[in-house]
């Protein structure tokens, strides 16, 4: 039988960070970005709920945690609504050619 361990989690948790990175670099499309960034509090919020596990943090890490995913919520509400904006006035939500704010 497999025991699951602390750095079972810490390996997940970095290949969801790579992943997240790697999508935050790479792609064009804003929606996609935010996926990424998605990602990476994910990433982290595995950390913090390993930690609080194996850490005898006691609920800290959990709550931490809890509150990373209220934060997730709010970021992506406030950030799709801005794409949506943004395709409303460019009719385009590719990152490389969002320019016509600065004028």
């Amino acid at each position: 039988m497999i025991h699951v361990g602390l750095t079972h989690f810490l390996v997940i948790s970095i290949v969801l960070f790579a992943l997240g990175l790697y999508a935050v670099i790479t792609r064009k499309n804003a929606v996609m970005v935010l996926m990424g960034i998605e990602l990476i509090l994910n990433s982290a919020n595995i950390n913090f709920i390993a930690f609080s596990k194996f850490g005898n943090f006691g609920l800290q890490g959990q709550l931490i945690a809890l509150f990373v995913i209220i934060l997730a919520a709010a970021e992506a509400a406030v950030a799709l609504a801005i794409v949506l904006n943004i395709y409303k006035t460019v009719a385009n939500i590719n990152v490389d050619e969002i320019d016509s704010l600065k004028d």
